[in-house]
């Protein structure tokens, strides 16, 4: 619940700092302005610029608008709970998964709710399960690549090397003129980001 409180918080401090030499900031520099001292006003400026974007999206894919609005509202709690937890580069990307995801968890929970409900419903075949399951990976890996193209060009070239093409750390930098610390980095960042961005 703390984060209902910081939610709130947040808001006050968007209405509290709704002027023009606010607005005037661009969302990199709100972004850095809060990594550097972790003041949720920043938040309150960046995340309405936002709004419309995400219930689009949230209506996009539950088609009802109270629902969108309730989604809208989780998914900044949860914007605002990984932000303090790591930094991200590509925001709005990065927002537009976080969306998408938490949609399509609700959907998965709908339709899990009805078929528990269904006494009636038949067993699935094992072969058919295969498929499924096979279909699941594909959609997984198609989620993945699509993900890999939101990393940073560095966070890109090296985890492809590491986990595409079975590169070592000292292969990598050699390949990529980083050092062994910075490829390290791109790797667990990149990792990290990739999870966050497919996690259901």
């Amino acid at each position: 619940m703390e984060f209902i409180y910081v939610y709130i918080s947040i808001y006050k401090a968007s209405l509290a700092l709704n002027s023009q030499k606010y607005n005037d900031i661009d969302d990199n520099e709100l972004l850095e302005n809060f990594y550097h001292d972790h003041d949720n006003k920043w938040l309150g400026v960046l995340l309405p610029r936002y709004t419309l974007m995400m219930l689009g999206v949230c209506m996009k894919y539950l088609k009802n608008e109270e629902d969108a609005k309730d989604c809208v509202q989780q998914v900044f709690l949860k914007i605002i709970n990984e932000l303090h937890k790591y930094k991200v580069e590509y925001f709005k990307s990065w927002i537009y998964m976080i969306a998408k995801n938490h949609c399509l968890m609700k959907l998965r929970e709908k339709g899990k709710m009805t078929a528990e409900l269904n006494e009636n419903a038949t067993k699935v075949p094992e072969e058919s399960e295969d498929k499924m399951a096979n279909m699941e990976k594909d959609v997984l890996i198609r989620k993945m690549m699509e993900s890999m193209k939101l990393l940073s060009p560095d966070q890109q070239q090296c985890v492809r090397l590491f986990y595409l093409e079975k590169k070592s750390y000292a292969t990598i930098a050699g390949i990529t003129g980083f050092t062994l610390l910075q490829v390290k980095s791109y790797i667990q960042n990149g990792k990290r980001n990739l999870r966050l961005m497919i996690k259901e």
